[in-house]
C-alpha cells in the first residue's frame, strides 16, 4: 500500500452496534476512523425495534474494545445480567459509545464505494489505489477517500417480500396500506387501535414472527374479536418453536416456549404449507391471500410480513466482491452459517479468512456479512470487527487467531427438506460438520 493510501482513514458505514465496535477497535490500534451513519443518531435501526427485547444480556452485547473506551470515560455500565431492550441498547450503549468516539457523521448516506478513478473492470493500479467513498447529506454530495471501508451497514432496510418465491406477491404493492413489515408495538395506542378486533395475519416462522403471535394472542385475550392467523411455509410448524429449555440462550428458547403456548391454546389460526402467491382486495374492501396451491384466508384486515431480511448490495457495485450466490455472503463464511445445515445454531469460528474479498481492504461485516441467513449475533460481529481490524493493523497473528463460543438453540437434527413435515437426521446436531482447514490453526471452536 502507497503511504499516502495507508494515512488515509478507515471508513466504516453505519453507526449500530458493529459499525461502532469495529470503530472502537480501530481508534485502540491507533487507525484514524471515519463512521458514516445514514440516521440521526447512533442505533437508528436498532431504535426503530426500541420495543424489543433482546435474547441477550448485557454482558454478550457489549464489545471489550468498546467496553474498555466507555469505563474510561466513568461510563455508567448496566447490570450484566439483565435483558436490553433496542432502545435500552441505543440510548445506555451505542450513544455513550458514539459520543466517546467523537468520530460518527450523522445523517451521511453511502450512495456507492469505488477504487479511486477505477470502475469494476479496471485491473491497472487497482489494490495501490484509495477507495473512494460516495456520500450524500444534507451539505450536497461529497467524496470520501479511505484505505479501506468496512460496510456494517446491516440489513434492516431489506426486508423479505410476502411472496413465497422471494419476490412480492401479485398485489402486495398495491396493498401496502394493510401490510407492515415489522414487529408494532403494541403498547402504543395507535398499533392497538390498528388491530385490535382486526383479522391479522403474520407471515413468518423466526424471532419476529413469534414476537408477533405472542403480542397479538395477548391482544386477542383483551379484544375477543381479534382474530389471529400464521402463515407457515413449511407443511409443519413444529420447528419455528425452537430448542425450549434446551436452548443455550434462555429468552430464545422462553420466546418459543411462549409463542408455542398461543398457538396451542387456540388463539391463532395457523394454515401450514402456505406458500402466498396473490394479495387481492375483497368486494367489502378485506383482503384475501392466495397460496401457489389455491389455498385462500380471507377476511383479512391487517398482514405483518416478518420474513427476514437480505442485504443491499447496490452500495457494493463498482467493487469486486466475492458472495455466495445463495446465502449473498462472503463465499468462505456462507458453508458455516447457512441455515439449511446449522439449524442448531452452530457456527464455527471465523474472522478475517472467511470475511476477505477480491477487492483488497473491503470487508462486510455484522449482519451485512450473513446475507440472507439469520443466525447472526452480536457476539460474532465483535469477533469479527476484532480480526479484521487486527489485520489492517499488521498484527497477522491476532486476526488470524479466531475465538468464538457461541450459544446453541437446542433445535438439533438439520433443517430437512424444505417440503418434508418434520426434519429428519442430518443436520449440525444430528451429524456434525466438519469446520473448513482454513480454521485448524489458532481457533478454538466451543460449538
Amino acid at each position: 500500500m502507497a503511504a499516502d493510501v495507508a494515512n488515509l482513514p478507515v471508513v466504516v458505514i453505519g453507526a449500530g452496534p458493529i459499525g461502532l465496535a469495529a470503530a472502537a477497535h480501530l481508534r485502540e490500534r491507533g487507525l484514524d476512523v471515519v463512521v458514516l451513519e445514514r440516521g440521526a443518531t447512533a442505533g437508528a435501526a436498532v431504535r426503530e425495534w426500541s420495543h424489543v427485547r433482546l435474547f441477550s444480556p448485557w454482558s454478550e452485547v457489549v464489545d471489550p474494545a468498546a467496553r474498555r473506551l466507555l469505563e474510561s470515560r466513568d461510563w455508567d455500565a448496566p447490570k450484566p445480567a439483565r435483558y436490553p431492550t433496542g432502545g435500552d441498547w441505543a440510548e445506555q450503549y451505542l450513544q455513550p459509545l458514539a459520543d466517546a468516539l467523537g468520530v460518527v457523521r450523522y445523517g451521511h448516506e453511502v450512495t456507492g464505494v469505488a477504487r479511486l478513478g477505477r470502475d469494476l473492470v479496471v485491473d491497472s493500479g487497482r489494490e495501490s489505489s484509495a477507495f473512494t467513498v460516495h456520500v450524500r447529506s444534507a451539505s450536497g454530495e461529497e467524496r470520501i477517500a479511505a484505505r479501506a471501508v468496512l460496510d456494517a451497514s446491516g440489513t434492516w432496510a431489506g426486508v423479505n417480500p410476502l411472496g413465497s418465491d422471494g419476490l412480492p406477491a401479485a398485489g402486495e404493492r398495491a396493498h401496502v396500506d394493510r401490510i407492515a413489515y415489522r414487529v408494532p408495538d403494541f403498547g402504543d395506542e395507535a398499533a392497538r387501535e390498528r388491530y385490535a378486533g382486526r383479522h391479522v395475519v403474520v407471515a413468518g416462522t423466526g424471532a419476529s414472527a413469534k414476537t408477533a403471535l405472542i403480542a397479538l394472542g395477548r391482544l386477542a385475550k383483551e379484544e375477543p374479536t381479534t382474530l389471529v392467523s400464521w402463515l407457515v411455509r413449511r407443511p409443519s410448524a413444529a420447528a419455528a418453536f425452537g430448542g425450549g429449555e434446551n436452548d443455550e440462550l434462555s429468552e430464545r428458547g422462553a420466546l418459543g416456549d411462549q409463542a408455542k403456548a398461543v398457538v396451542g391454546d387456540g388463539a391463532v389460526r395457523t394454515s401450514t404449507g402456505f406458500r402466498t402467491a396473490a394479495v387481492d382486495r375483497q368486494e367489502d374492501g378485506r383482503l384475501r391471500l392466495t397460496s401457489e396451491d389455491g389455498q385462500t384466508v380471507d377476511d383479512v384486515d391487517e398482514v405483518l410480513v416478518l420474513t427476514g431480511f437480505r442485504p443491499e448490495l447496490g452500495l457494493l457495485s463498482e467493487v469486486r466482491l466475492d458472495l455466495d450466490p445463495v446465502l449473498q455472503a462472503p463465499r468462505l463464511l456462507a458453508p458455516l452459517i447457512d441455515p439449511n445445515v446449522h439449524s442448531c445454531g452452530t457456527v464455527y469460528p471465523h474472522g478475517v479468512t472467511e470475511l476477505a474479498q477480491p477487492e483488497a481492504g473491503l470487508y462486510l461485516l455484522g449482519m451485512k456479512s450473513y446475507g440472507r441467513a439469520t443466525s447472526f449475533l452480536a457476539l460474532t460481529g465483535f469477533e469479527q470487527v476484532r480480526s479484521v481490524v487486527a489485520e489492517l493493523a499488521g498484527d497477522h497473528e491476532a486476526a488470524t487467531a479466531v475465538e468464538l463460543v457461541l450459544p446453541e438453540s437446542g433445535v438439533c437434527g438439520g433443517s430437512g427438506d424444505f417440503d418434508e413435515a418434520e426434519s429428519v437426521g442430518g443436520g449440525c446436531c444430528g451429524a456434525p460438520v466438519e469446520a473448513p482447514e482454513v480454521l485448524t490453526l489458532g481457533v478454538r471452536s466451543g460449538v
